[in-house]
């Protein structure tokens, strides 16, 4: 078949193998067309110089290995760990004069606007020993070009939502909320593995779409994945945000911005905003069933409404349930859960004397302390009823 005859088939079915996920006939009709692509590479290798082959995921069966089984799979490799990032000391040797300019907008030092990139945007490591960690190139210009926008979350919007997640997520439900701050362990096999669509773990696809990174690994060859900064932890939560509330808009659930709630409205006015938001979510998918479920759904939507909330906050005497900034605001939250409703007086009486008896929030300073207690019926799928301390 000549090269030409090879364009024309393969831009019939809309080219890339991600377009057609949902559609076996299609995805296996384009991946057919792949294979005598690769084998036209082969065959003419020698008149090639260069060739560089980018993309998140390895399906199985593609003939990548076999039509085409002479090139170097560089993904995991540490020589090329920092390829596709910017190194701390790039960013301390090329991009000074633009964070001297952002600290002039921003009012900050210069060692304060390099503390909140690398906690904003750094800390991504795709190396089999995750001896490298890297700044996300296409954040760290944005933020550079115009920081009087401040610290935005500019990766979401980019490439935050890759079409084989999107399409992946149609079918396959994210883990419970519950799981949202936990690490999780796979195998360097795992991550190096050509895998069928079907069959691919989400820990896997997190990882290849940059949600997940290499935190660790250990001696067995078992690497540590978790979020490699704040955008990305923040993505994820506006990830499983659109997953509980099933497309529906969480401005549209509650007009008003949980800052802003949070940060100049009364206690009713709080209590109302979670209990509007948890009714939105898809109860048939993630019911509400606990403390620890409930917790779990405000810390996701709270982070996907761009706050960053803190849970089991420990001190000397035990530890909140959770705790959020907001202006000058914090927020501490023991939260319990009545499976009846004739539980609810008691439980309320139990956190507020466990509120008080373990001083949750009583060491705080520069913000004004707001302690909470809050009962949440899992029969009337609301907050039935709280006390501020």
């Amino acid at each position: 078949m000549p090269p030409n005859s090879l364009v024309v088939l393969i831009d019939e079915y809309d080219a890339p193998l991600t377009a057609h996920l949902e559609d076996r006939e299609k995805f296996e009709a384009v991946r057919d067309c792949l294979q005598p692509f690769y084998a036209l590479l082969k065959e003419y290798e020698g008149r090639l110089r260069f060739f560089f082959m980018t993309g998140i995921t390895k399906f199985s069966n593609t003939s990548v290995f076999s039509a085409f089984n002479n090139f170097r799979d560089i993904s995991l490799d540490p020589e090329y760990g920092t390829l596709l990032g910017y190194t701390e000391e790039e960013m301390r040797a090329v991009f000074l004069p633009y964070v001297d300019n952002a600290a002039d907008v921003l009012g900050m030092t210069r060692e304060e606007v390099l503390s909140r990139l690398k906690e904003q945007y750094d800390g991504f490591s795709f190396d089999r020993e995750a001896s490298h960690r890297v700044y996300c190139p296409w954040s760290v210009l944005n933020f550079l070009s115009t920081p009087k926008n401040g610290f935005l979350n500019y990766w979401y919007v980019s490439g935050g939502r890759p079409t084989v997640l999107t399409k992946y997520l149609v079918n396959h439900a994210l883990a419970e909320p519950i799981s949202y701050s936990e690490e999780r362990k796979v195998t360097l096999f795992d991550l190096t593995l050509s895998q069928q669509y079907d069959y691919m773990s989400i820990e896997n696809l997190l990882m290849q779409a940059g949600y997940y990174t290499i935190r660790s690994v250990l001696q067995d060859e078992t690497v540590v994945l978790g979020y490699p900064n704040r955008e990305v932890a923040i993505s994820m939560a506006q990830l499983y945000a659109e997953e509980l509330l099933q497309g529906k808009n969480l401005r549209n659930v509650c007009p008003t911005p949980a800052l802003s709630v949070l940060s100049s409205g009364a206690a009713e006015e709080v209590v109302s905003y979670f209990t509007e938001v948890l009714r939105a979510i898809d109860y048939q998918r993630y019911p509400v069933k606990d403390e620890a479920t409930c917790r779990g759904y405000l810390q996701v939507l709270l982070i996907g409404a761009a706050m960053l909330p803190s849970v089991e906050v420990h001190n000397a005497f035990g530890r909140s349930d959770l705790e959020v900034e907001a202006g000058d605001r914090l927020w501490v939250f023991e939260i319990k859960c009545a499976r009846e409703s004739k539980e609810v007086d008691s439980l309320l009486r139990e956190a507020v004397e466990q509120m008080g008896s373990r001083h949750y929030g009583s060491k705080r300073s520069g913000k004004k302390v707001i302690r909470m207690a809050l009962v949440f019926d899992v029969s009337e799928r609301g907050f039935s009823a709280w006390k501020c301390l």
